[in-house]
């Protein structure tokens, strides 16, 4: 066998193989009223541009800035703007658990960046996108 299939191979294989898992998707469903799965959709797309921001900011050397994107648009204070509390009665406890992980994660975030230290900012920012990611492995909507 040729070198090149050595390497090949095992990216085919890889790529085949998760095609059969997205076929079998055995994340928790839940089922939101329509208007519902719009709103919690367009939060999670505005979450996913916060989240993009504060990685601009943070590139830029401008973590003040992280900070209050962290704060305003994912942290405990944006509770409010997202609906969180007429949100969560249609999640079951995980997915709460979950959403409220990444809003205090955020808040964390948002002051550890204020003060300045890049690196302890960032590992206080993979607390927010840890949040995001154990939701989205274990709940699906429709």
């Amino acid at each position: 066998m040729n070198k090149s299939l050595h390497v090949i191979a095992p990216i085919l294989l890889l790529f085949t193989s998760n095609i059969s898992f997205a076929d079998e998707d055995s994340r928790e469903l839940v089922e939101l009223p329509e208007m519902m799965q719009q709103h919690m959709m367009s939060n999670m797309r505005d979450h996913l541009m916060a989240i993009n921001e504060i990685l601009v900011y943070m590139a830029n050397g401008q973590p003040d800035q992280a900070a209050e994107v962290a704060e305003s648009r994912l942290g405990m204070s944006s509770l409010n703007t997202h609906g969180a509390s007429h949100m969560a009665k249609f999640m079951p406890e995980g997915m709460r658990q979950a959403g409220t992980s990444m809003h205090r994660a955020a808040s964390r975030f948002a002051l550890k960046a204020q003060e300045g230290e890049a690196l302890p900012a960032y590992s206080a920012l993979t607390e927010v996108t840890s949040a995001c990611v154990a939701c989205h492995s274990g709940y699906r909507i429709r």
